[in-house]
């Protein structure tokens, strides 16, 4: 386990905490009202006494929480830690008998003086002061270690949540390099005079990917940009073959998303819209508003049997439904659905 970090509003209140604790038998402790130096005298002296002596439950408090509980109970065995519980009791009566004879030393002890009676009655506070430091130490010390425990946990599941996310972020641009490479090999049987155009365009989609994409989110006017440099990269392979409708709105200039997340729809779409499908059209909107981002990607899809999927089939989708889970997990809605030779991807994004 880590070592607790001790911060400054740990520190206040801790300061607060013993300030009331010396503050409170002088607060709930009887005023004095006489005029008469030896009472006004006596009061103060019992004042200093309970102020001294609650000093003292200080380093008792701090043995306690920090030595005695991590490296005695929980290492060995109560009873252990009982006897030096009981040890810290013996060296507080001590200690209240040398403060009582050094703030009282006119007191004999004895029934004419009364001095004893003090001091017995100083023994019941010790035993009260005592048990109520050990208990609020005890109750302190696993309160805060659970508390730490929860935190540790929970900054470990953040941080293999931020490994996984950056490992599907590390599979996108593959997959996506895949797909766009095997368009150029395709490209260049049957156009080869589109090759380049295509490798220029393929240029720029390389620039967002390696320089804008670092960040944890991107400006949506910039991802709309790269979506829309992906669709004339498409037009380029297939001209006239395909209809692409393509529309952006946006009335949220601060939107922000996390970058390449669209992509794999409109990839997918492509992959599987157009092949055997007679007189394909691919349809792609992306609206924008302060309160929701809609993202919505149509396509045909043929009846006929497929083509085999080669083992890269598929990521795209599933990486993007772990993405989404995890950076979005209660603010997004994501809705696929392939009826009457149509597929339809509709995605909402909550702005919070």
């Amino acid at each position: 386990m880590s070592k607790r970090k001790l911060t400054s509003r740990s520190i206040l209140i801790h300061l607060l905490f013993w300030a009331c604790l010396l503050a409170l038998p002088i607060i709930l402790g009887p005023s004095s009202q006489s005029t008469d130096p030896v009472e006004m005298k006596r009061h103060f002296q019992w004042n200093l006494f309970f102020f001294v002596f609650g000093l003292a439950n200080i380093p008792i408090f701090y043995i306690n929480t920090e030595v005695l509980i991590p490296k005695v109970l929980k290492k060995y065995n109560v009873l252990l830690y009982l006897g030096f519980l009981i040890l810290g009791f013996f060296a507080m009566v001590w200690l209240n008998d040398i403060i009582f004879d050094l703030l009282f030393p006119e007191r004999e002890v004895g029934p004419r003086r009364g001095g004893g009676g003090m001091k017995r009655f100083t023994y019941l506070r010790i035993i009260f002061q005592y048990l109520f430091i050990i208990a609020i130490g005890i109750s302190y010390r696993f309160l805060s270690d659970n508390l730490h425990e929860q935190e540790a946990k929970k900054e470990e599941e953040n941080e293999r949540l931020k490994s996984e996310l950056s490992f599907l972020r590390s599979q996108i641009s593959p997959h996506f390099m895949f797909n766009v490479l095997n368009s150029i090999v395709s490209l260049s049987r049957r156009k080869p005079e589109n090759v380049e155009p295509v490798v220029i365009k393929l240029s720029e989609l390389m620039r967002y990917m390696i320089y804008e994409t670092s960040d944890s989110k991107v400006a949506i006017s910039k991802e709309s940009n790269y979506l829309e440099s992906y669709i004339d990269l498409q037009k380029i392979r297939f001209g006239t073959d395909i209809q692409i409708n393509y529309t952006s709105n946006s009335s949220n200039p601060s939107g922000t998303i996390e970058p390449m997340l669209l992509i794999p729809f409109v990839e997918n779409a492509f992959k599987h819209g157009v092949g055997m499908v007679k007189n394909p059209t691919i349809s792609i909107q992306l609206i924008d508003t302060p309160e929701k981002l809609t993202f919505e990607v149509i396509n045909q899809v043929s009846n006929q049997v497929v083509e085999h999927k080669d083992e890269s089939s598929g990521i795209g989708l599933t990486n993007v439904r772990r993405r989404l889970e995890l950076l979005y997990p209660e603010t997004h809605a994501l809705d696929i659905v392939e009826e009457n030779g149509t597929y339809r991807v509709a995605l909402t994004i909550k702005h919070v």
